[in-house]
This record gives structure tokens, C-alpha cells and sequence, in this order.
């Protein structure tokens, strides 16, 4: 499969799980329902967010705009890079895909709502990290996969003597 076939795929999986997931959420809960899956560790509840992460500019005026120029631009420079990966960067390939994926299934909820929908709420007790959605967990996870894979390239490099 090639670079812009598995991105494309990787990002089509991941903006219907996205959306898929929201719509369903948004259909089917209340605002701030809450349902149970694991005592004490994790819900699955109906929340809005209009900041980024941790609500970061929820109150801020300009922050759609700001949000959706940002993930613009962030989207372009996805798409520059992947270009620019060598053809045996499978796995950087597929952590730009994800990433881009999460990106643009916010993005889609900002431009079509103001706000993103999250309802996955992880937690210990009385501390709740804060609530997020697929998308969220498809950007943190490429991230995580392009460190990796950043160290895998180094080490490949050193063993190459560059």
C-alpha cells in the first residue's frame, strides 16, 4: 500500500470512528449524563468543549478562528512532511495520518457546533483527568508514535554513522 493510501485510509477510519462516535453520543445521552462502564476508573459522559485542551481559550472570542487557522496550518504542514518521509517510514506515516485524522474531526465539530463534543472520562476517585473524545486520543497516540519513531530514526542513523 502506498504513503497516500494508507494516510487516506488511516485518516477516513479514524474521522468516521470520530464522528460516528460523537453523533451517537449526542443522540442517544443528555448534556452531562453520565454512564458508568468501570466503577471508580472510567464514564462515558456527555460533555461540550469550547476551548483545546483542558477548556485552554474556552472563554476567548476569537478562538474559533483561531482554532480553525491553527489546524489548518497544522494540516498542511502534516501533508508537507508526509511527502517528505522516506518510503520505509510506515510508521511515521501512520502517526501523521492519525494525527491529521484527530485534527480535522475537531475541527469538524468546531466549525459545525462552535465546540467539540468529549465523553470519555477517565478517572481515580474524586480526580477526573479532563474529558475527551476519539479524536483526542488519535492526535495524543500519533504523537506519542512520532517521538518513537523520531527515536527510532536516530538510532538507525547512528548506527549508519551520520
Amino acid at each position: 500500500m502506498g504513503r497516500w493510501s494508507l494516510f487516506s485510509l488511516i485518516v477516513v477510519l479514524g474521522l468516521v470512528a470520530d464522528q460516528a462516535s460523537k453523533l451517537y453520543i449526542h443522540g442517544s445521552m443528555s448534556l452531562h449524563q453520565s454512564i458508568p462502564v468501570l466503577d471508580g476508573l472510567f464514564n462515558i459522559t456527555y460533555l461540550r468543549n469550547k476551548g483545546a485542551a483542558f477548556s485552554f481559550l474556552a472563554n476567548a472570542s476569537w478562538r474559533i478562528p483561531f482554532f480553525i487557522t491553527v489546524t489548518l496550518v497544522a494540516a498542511v504542514v502534516i501533508l508537507v512532511v508526509l511527502r517528505k518521509l522516506r518510503v520505509d517510514q510506515r510508521l511515521a506515516q501512520v502517526a501523521l495520518a492519525m494525527i491529521f485524522s484527530g485534527a480535522i474531526g475537531n475541527l469538524i465539530d468546531r466549525i459545525r457546533l462552535g465546540e467539540v463534543i468529549d465523553f470519555l472520562d477517565v478517572y481515580w476517585k474524586s480526580y477526573h483527568w479532563p474529558a475527551f473524545n476519539v479524536a483526542d486520543s488519535l492526535i495524543c497516540v500519533g504523537v506519542a508514535l512520532v517521538a518513537f519513531d523520531m527515536l527510532q530514526e536516530e538510532r538507525r542513523q547512528l548506527r549508519q554513522g551520520h
